[in-house]
């Protein structure tokens, strides 16, 4: 019970500025948590080794983002009149959907990340004007913390709202890179199976 009640007055000693920065915590490690999950590639290997695994037979379960989007590049490609349709315009409806679900919790990330030291000020300018307050009425000490606790007050928010922001706009860099990265190979990918004749189901020339 030592640390849990540490963190409890810890909270308390911020004032009422405090449980939203506590929430908005949750909420921002959730949703760091789920884009990381969201984020997986999958297979360390090239875009290109993947579709020559998969047509050898040796990419069968996806684990990742890439992995799935190669199995059903080829899938696609392979099922697509070349003649009648235009492949990358196939290829481009049915990967939207997978690049919008890259996208998921960035908005919400950063929103929490934008707001977090904003509340920490809201409770620095609280926590100053009850300093200031204790000074006009010339209370060292009253029932809510006077000078001290106007000042404390200010410092807990402040640090709070900071460390919030801070983790979370350094995770969150990195994973919109993830984010760009990902997009980037399927861009990728689209262009292997809209330029290689193998690719979409053509028998191979070569020496016999």
């Amino acid at each position: 019970m030592g640390p849990v009640r540490s963190l409890l007055d810890y909270v308390h000693s911020g004032g009422f500025i405090m449980w939203p920065l506590v929430i908005g915590t949750f909420v921002l490690w959730y949703a760091l948590g789920y884009r990381l999950l969201t984020l997986r590639r999958g297979s360390p290997r090239s875009v290109r080794v993947l579709v020559e695994r998969y047509r050898n037979g040796q990419l069968r379960e996806p684990r990742g983002v890439i992995d799935a989007a190669v199995i059903r590049g080829l899938e696609l490609a392979r099922g697509v009149d070349l003649h009648r349709v235009d492949l990358r315009r196939v290829l481009d409806d049915a990967f939207a959907d997978v690049e919008g679900q890259l996208g998921r919790g960035r908005i919400l990330i950063a929103s929490v990340v934008a707001v977090a030291p904003l509340a920490g000020l809201l409770g620095t300018v609280t926590g100053m004007i009850e300093t200031f307050d204790s000074l006009a009425d010339m209370s060292l000490f009253s029932q809510s913390g006077g000078i001290a606790g106007g000042i404390s007050q200010a410092l807990f928010t402040t640090q709070m709202g900071l460390s919030v922001a801070v983790p979370g706009l350094i995770v969150g860099r990195f994973l919109d890179r993830r984010q760009a990265n990902l997009v980037r190979e399927l861009e990728q990918l689209k262009d292997i199976l809209c330029t290689e004749p193998s690719c979409s189901g053509e028998p191979r020339v070569g020496n016999p």
